[in-house]
């Protein structure tokens, strides 16, 4: 194909006496060797036809010494056997100049400035020019020189944060007929110098009693708001009583310090706090210990104080708490590994107006039984107000609870366990129990119960206990002489254990069943065969061939009876037969 015209022409200089021309292919030819595009570049107010010879490999340039013309009118020509095309660029100089990059960088430093210097390759150009500063969380701000610079340059910056590490480079452009920004100098890395910290450090204690007073563990902890402002050297720790006009006692630590246990009798004391750089001390923080009396007695509270619950979120642990108008910050702390010793005290504040938090913590693994103590703080002085227990997430308890008492009858089985041992170590908060029983042949579907299915396909029957304290429960409408199995599951919010160990019982025989037997059956039985041994006797007894007056009913009535003998009037009866029983007495009557 022919040539195509040269793309972005352009022409421009570095020092006034050389001006290079840069352009981009149009295209490709596809002709290669001597037939490829040729580039010529020619000035026509000279009569000069080749200025240079242009080589291209990304991007295609040609320069040349421009000696003491100003004015230039550039073509570039290139041409194959297929075709030619041009194009031209007009300019003058004194308005094509791009800098060389300033090099020998160097500053001055305070805690808030940096004055930048550099040299510049001048060769009588006036620059302007512009430092950028990288800060340390990636943000970029740009500073232009308040003046045009020549050999030398200079740049102030302000407003900087003390010991922070910065890093700048400088570029520069004609300060007149300002063409294009020289390329980036090296960058370097400078640090502002130290300065007094500024703000506070947040401070906490903890209180042990013993023998003649209290151990106090003191804690120490830079915040968002407190800045170093330099390399802390040493913290400052100083006490006194409040009661009376003591010297104050002071000790220091080393910066890898950030804790240390004092004991104080049981006098109020005043604590403070300091930080310390190479150029001096922060500002105080102080927190007040109370004087140990049973009124007002951090432990005391302590005890007396009942435990609630809380509950675990996907963003950490939530706590709420009733808040007090007379309080004007509220402090939470906790032990991110209340297993171990020391247990890595954490407390964190919270302003006035606050009443609940979500608290998280790396360190937080589900399972564990995290213990939060909320205080209240007014004038450095804080007083414990609840206390609260949870975990991040329950699991289900560790092991079943031990049953203590099986109780059978022909149809129930009542059951109570010893109390389950709740301790820091449980994996979840007991809520209740599950009571499992099935018949060790045929499927359960006992009234009250719920169906429940096993991972190998065996059905129970299931009760639900809600009551953790409940200690106690009779399963009831079992069949008599069966063979169950059963077991007791503790279940926790977090569920409960797979199960593994039953229990086995055999019910008894229903003995009211066999009374009911023995008068149905056995007695009628035992009454037929007497009867049947005394058949004279009670033949006789029941069924007497002549019946006897005196042991007639018939003759039991009043007006057959006289004086104590039994009467029959012969016209009150129509008799098939008369016999006479008794001679002599018939003579009487």
């Amino acid at each position: 194909e022919p040539p195509y015209t040269p793309k972005n022409f352009s022409c421009q200089t570095q020092d006034m006496r050389t001006v290079t021309c840069t352009w981009s292919e149009g295209g490709n030819t596809y002709l290669y060797g001597t037939n490829a595009p040729k580039y010529t570049l020619s000035e026509t107010s000279s009569q000069k036809m080749a200025l240079c010879t242009a080589s291209c490999s990304e991007q295609c340039s040609c320069s040349w010494d421009i000696g003491l013309q100003r004015f230039w009118n550039v073509t570039v020509t290139v041409e194959n056997p297929l075709g030619k095309k041009t194009a031209t660029d007009v300019f003058d100089v004194n308005h094509r100049i791009y800098p060389s990059a300033p090099f020998q960088i160097w500053e001055k430093c305070t805690d808030s400035e940096i004055t930048l210097h550099w040299n510049n390759q001048n060769n009588g150009i006036e620059l302007f020019c512009q430092a950028e500063l990288l800060q340390p969380d990636g943000k970029v701000e740009l500073h232009n020189s308040s003046g045009a610079a020549g050999r030398h340059g200079r740049l102030t910056v302000r407003g900087l944060q003390p010991h922070t590490e910065y890093t700048a480079r400088v570029r520069c452009g004609a300060a007149k007929h300002f063409w294009s920004w020289s390329q980036w100098s090296h960058p370097r890395t400078i640090r502002t110098e130290e300065a007094t910290p500024s703000g506070k450090l947040d401070i906490w204690r903890e209180i042990t009693p013993v023998l003649g007073g209290r151990n106090v563990t003191l804690f120490w902890k830079q915040t968002p708001s407190f800045r170093a402002n330099g390399r802390i050297i040493s913290y400052e720790v100083t006490w006194e009583k409040i009661e009376d006009d003591s010297k104050p006692e002071s000790i220091s630590f080393s910066s890898v310090y950030n804790s240390t246990r004092i004991f104080f009798d049981n006098h109020s004391y005043r604590i403070s706090i300091m930080a310390k750089n190479s150029v001096n001390f922060s500002l105080p923080s102080v927190l007040i210990i109370s004087r140990a009396t049973n009124k007002n007695s951090v432990f005391l509270g302590t005890e007396e104080l009942k435990e609630g619950q809380v509950d675990g979120t996907d963003d950490g642990i939530f706590i709420s708490w009733e808040p007090r108008h007379i309080y004007d910050s509220y402090i939470i702390d906790w032990c991110n590994f209340p297993r171990s010793q020391p247990c890595d005290l954490q407390w964190k504040r919270f302003g006035h107006n606050t009443s609940s938090a979500v608290i998280n913590s790396a360190a937080f693994v589900p399972g564990v039984r995290y213990k939060f103590r909320i205080y209240g703080s007014v004038a450095n002085r804080a007083s414990l107000l609840e206390k609260k227990a949870g975990y991040l997430r329950e699991l289900p308890p560790q092991l079943d609870p031990p049953v203590k008492n099986v109780t059978l009858t022909y149809n129930s089985v009542a059951l109570s366990w010893d109390s389950y041992l709740t301790n820091e170590s449980d994996f979840g908060f007991v809520r209740g129990y599950h009571v499992y029983v099935s018949p060790i042949q045929g499927k359960c579907s006992l009234k009250g119960s719920k169906k429940h299915i096993l991972s190998d396909g065996s059905e129970l029957c299931k009760y639900t206990i809600e009551n953790p304290e409940e200690k106690r429960y009779t399963v009831e409408h079992l069949m008599s002489n069966t063979k169950y199995k059963l077991v007791v599951k503790a279940f926790t919010g977090g569920g409960e254990t797979p199960i593994v160990n039953f229990i086995y019982i055999d019910t008894p025989y229903n003995s009211n069943m066999l009374y009911f037997v023995f008068l149905v059956v056995i007695v009628p039985i035992l009454v037929a065969a007497l009867c049947h041994w005394k058949m004279k006797w009670v033949k006789e007894c029941c069924c007497p061939l002549i019946p006897s007056p005196n042991k007639s009913k018939v003759l039991s009535f009043k007006e057959f009876k006289i004086g104590s003998e039994k009467v029959l009037k012969i016209n009150d009866c129509i008799p098939d037969v008369l016999a006479v029983d008794n001679y002599v007495e018939a003579q009487k009557l």
